[in-house]
């Protein structure tokens, strides 16, 4: 069985670089370009491994994390940020709003994948 990913990003350049890299390895990849879409796919789908972007325009991705760890989606999913908003102490906060992960932009497409991989399987 293929994991499913969502990604929630509002950057068409990253979500293109993120949905590629991730396809490439046989992972099947769901979109959603903002906050709000991205809690209903979640649900809808209920994806192994979620990938938020901290800055989004409806809603920033802490409280998307939070909303989505303590909200009825299966205990095994893996929630995972991914910004270039890389302030001191991100990594903190996205840990405690629930994220299981922290990956820094921009990413590095050769590391990319097992960086997640790592994380899901830390977690499973």
């Amino acid at each position: 069985m293929n994991l499913s990913i969502l990604i929630i990003e509002d950057n068409e350049q990253n979500m293109y670089m993120l949905s590629y890299l991730l396809k490439k390895s046989n992972y099947n990849v769901i979109k959603a370009y903002n906050g709000n879409d991205g809690l209903k796919l979640a649900h809808e789908h209920k994806p192994d491994i979620i990938l938020i972007d901290i800055q989004l325009p409806d809603m920033d991705g802490y409280e998307i994390c939070s909303k989505l760890a303590f909200n009825g989606l299966p205990k095994n999913t893996v929630y995972i940020t991914v910004t270039s908003y890389a302030m001191g102490g991100d990594k903190e906060k996205s840990i405690e709003a629930g994220a299981d992960g922290y990956i820094e932009k921009p990413i590095d497409p050769d590391i990319f994948v097992k960086q997640m991989e790592s994380i899901y399987k830390t977690k499973n």
